[in-house]
């Protein structure tokens, strides 16, 4: 029964923290309600498969989620339809599984300065965040209260936090009569195919960015987990998997799946099974759980949809403070770095745009470019 609730409540917080913010990329991009459905279905059915797969296949409690920041970067990103994010969609899963198939891939990607790559991450999200105190002042009533209960779950538990605020926003919404309820029937799940587009400006303003951010933010906290809690992770393996789902629901409007942080330390602990040999049961049972999400991927988003935009937007921007927190953290942590790293984080935060192509992009040159300008004069200087 352990194995169980451990799958059910990883299941639980991966979704309820961050689906918020899968719905804002979907309406970046101009997505239909339909549409949206198919979105979350195709990451359900992708993040369930390689779950599964990998646990039982490697007998390791392989979580799998899909990418809170990439949405992030789609949801910020203007200009896009869905047709062209599908072909960003595309190319960064292709990335990944050149990143399993070709070492030197991923040596290269290894070569980019962590504080770089988290500047860039913190300034994706740090609009999700503020507009959280946006909101505040347009609905005081109903965001204060799911701030405060938000900063009070987490002193008792980190993960749940989110749930809380989301579990009370929605208690509080339709109590102040705020909810609207989708008229007509509603869909209890369903896949919808969008023609890829291979847009230059999407592939390069999303699709590398996208590759980037789940690459640093994802996959590799989420292997350290695993090799925090004694498990040796088959990298390439799951780099692999993890592209090809990816790249099989793209098409559907999934962005991106990848290695959890969050949802696999809830699985990888002893609380899960005193024997670590067993545990990798809950990554099957957690891969089922999602494969019953993807069914009713309808009914779930008609219910948050329901939802006022303030809570949406406030939900959204709360299940980011951890990991705006984190991504500022690591693009402080070095010294030599921290210019490069905030003009990154300026960048990446701004509504820049040239050539069609987004600040995301620009923020990596931008930092990469004073980095390089940094170790040229240091050069000249010890010349």
């Amino acid at each position: 029964m352990s194995i169980v609730f451990s799958a059910l409540v990883a299941a639980f917080v991966g979704f309820a923290a961050s689906v918020a913010v899968v719905l804002a990329a979907a309406q970046a991009v101009g997505a239909t309600p339909a549409q949206a459905v198919s979105w979350v279905a195709g990451l359900a059915l992708a993040k369930g498969a390689a779950s599964l797969w990998l646990s039982w296949r490697h007998r390791l409690p392989i979580i799998c989620a899909w990418s809170t920041p990439g949405a992030a970067l789609i949801a910020t990103t203007s200009g896009l339809d869905l047709s062209a994010a599908v072909g960003a969609f595309l190319l960064a899963a292709a990335l990944m599984m050149l990143t399993a198939a070709f070492r030197p891939l991923g040596a290269l990607i290894a070569r980019i300065p962590m504080p770089i790559a988290a500047a860039m991450l913190a300034g994706v999200i740090f609009r999700f965040v503020v507009a959280v105190f946006d909101e505040m002042r347009l609905s005081p009533g109903l965001v204060l209260p799911l701030l405060a209960i938000f900063l009070i779950a987490r002193l008792v538990n980190p993960f749940l936090g989110v749930v809380a605020a989301l579990g009370a926003g929605l208690m509080l919404s339709f109590a102040l009569g705020l909810a609207n309820w989708p008229a007509g029937p509603l869909a209890l799940t369903g896949l919808e195919f969008v023609a890829p587009r291979l847009d230059v400006a999407a592939l390069l303003g999303v699709g590398v960015p996208l590759y980037l951010v789940t690459m640093a933010a994802q996959n590799l906290p989420g292997f350290a987990v695993l090799r925090a809690a004694g498990y040796e992770p088959p990298t390439a393996a799951s780099l692999f998997v993890t592209g090809l789902t990816s790249f099989v629901t793209a098409p559907f409007g999934a962005h991106m799946v990848n290695m959890a942080a969050i949802s696999a330390s809830i699985c990888t602990g002893p609380d899960t099974h005193p024997d670590p040999g067993q545990r990798w049961k809950a990554g099957v049972v957690y891969g089922l759980v999602w494969l019953a999400i993807a069914a009713t991927a309808g009914l779930l988003l008609a219910l948050i949809v329901a939802m006022p935009k303030a809570l949406i937007v406030a939900v959204a921007g709360l299940g980011l403070v951890g990991s705006l927190t984190g991504a500022l953290g690591q693009a402080m942590s070095h010294d030599g770095q921290r210019f490069a790293a905030t003009v990154t984080f300026a960048v990446a935060a701004s509504s820049l745009s040239l050539f069609g192509v987004g600040a995301a992009f620009w923020s990596l040159v931008a930092g990469l470019g004073v980095l390089t300008l940094d170790a040229l004069a240091g050069r000249l200087r010890g010349k």
